[in-house]
């Protein structure tokens, strides 16, 4: 079972410059907790100070209760994998995952007997006795994670571990990760700026940008919950319209008014996000956004289309590929919307409108 983090109103700075400020945060035992966001939002700098590379300016970082400021690296017991691998390469495989056991001076039977077994849980057993240099980028990695859980750390710490692999490595090394985290059931913290990754690997996502957390919460709820739109635009993709709202009436003008019910405070003027799947193409005779199709992208699966709204917005519509002809270049329809899946932002403050629990 592993261990509770709590992030109490922390600061960091390097000199007069603020990167990230009073910023909270608590990691549950077990979690797979990840740091998403933009480069240079502060992700990595708050997952340096949890393990001890950076120092805090104020506030306190508590692992299963215990505060860690002032805890040297080397006695956090947490287990580090960076984006470059970090492996020895004059050392085998197996003699670089038992490196942090013969640091603690464990026996040379009993480090080579853990090693093996965590090899074969990282399923690179057969390659225990090669170079780093005879293994792909792939390997590699899992070289990294092994020798980071060998050790069984309390925190199991991972910066940007995959973007150096390229993407068909990427998916199968996340399913990878995601496999052993659930089987040894060690807390995690993950950083990354690729969204696809954090929805596919986390329990929870904290959405940071400038330093400050944007909001936390499943994969599932943050893409169809944004709580602002920050969020909305980075995680995913979503189509912004402008709208009116009064008296529990959406309207986008030309005659197309949705019902839907807001927060109290919701202005008049809002915007709206629609994701690509939530747009219901139709005749453009019927109630709707007009529109106009520019393009089409067939994918198998799904159909793209990418059209230009009357005030000249271009907009991306996605639906499930069928038998049905694919719409022209130049056609005109009207586009619906899928009232309980859109989100509404007030346009001045940027937040969601959108009840909770809706």
């Amino acid at each position: 079972m592993g261990v509770s983090i709590e992030i109490d109103n922390v600061t960091k700075a390097y000199q007069n410059n603020i990167v990230i400020e009073g910023l909270s945060a608590t990691i549950n035992p077990g979690e797979f907790f990840t740091l998403l966001g933009p480069s240079g939002c502060g992700k990595t700098t708050l997952l340096r100070m949890i393990i001890g590379f950076n120092s805090i300016e104020a506030g306190e970082i508590r692992v299963d209760g215990k505060r860690v400021n002032d805890i040297p690296t080397n006695k956090r017991n947490m287990g580090m994998v960076f984006q470059n691998y970090a492996v020895f390469p004059h050392m085998n495989v197996r003699d670089n995952v038992a490196y942090g056991l013969k640091n603690r001076h464990v026996g040379r039977n009993e480090r080579n007997q853990k090693a093996d077994d965590i090899l074969r849980l990282v399923k690179i057993d057969q390659y225990a006795n090669r170079m780093p240099a005879q293994l792909s980028g792939g390997q590699q990695q899992r070289v990294a994670l092994a020798r980071a859980i060998v050790i069984e750390p309390d925190v199991l710490l991972m910066d940007e571990p995959l973007s150096n692999l390229d993407a068909k490595l990427r998916v199968e090394m996340r399913n990878v990760i995601k496999r052993i985290q659930r089987e040894v059931g060690i807390t995690t913290v993950y950083v990354t700026h690729d969204q696809e990754e954090a929805l596919a690997i986390s329990d929870r996502i904290a959405v940071m940008y400038n330093g400050v957390i944007q909001q936390i919460g499943t994969p599932k709820y943050i893409y169809q919950r944004p709580a602002n739109e920050f969020v909305s635009g980075f995680i995913g993709l979503s189509n912004f319209v402008d709208a009116s709202y009064k008296d529990g009436i959406l309207d986008f003008g030309s005659f197309y008014r949705v019902p839907l019910k807001l927060t109290g405070d919701a202005g008049s003027e809002v915007r709206v996000a629609i994701r690509p799947e939530e747009f219901v193409i139709q005749k453009s005779s019927e109630p709707g956004i007009p529109a106009t199709i520019n393009s089409s992208v067939f994918l198998g699966m799904t159909l793209h289309y990418f059209a230009s709204l009357d005030n000249g917005q271009e907009v991306e519509i996605v639906v499930p590929s069928d038998l049905s002809d694919i719409l022209p270049d130049g056609q005109r329809v009207s586009l619906g919307v899928v009232p309980e899946k859109i989100n509404v932002f007030d346009r001045k403050t940027k937040n969601t409108l959108i009840p909770e629990g809706a």
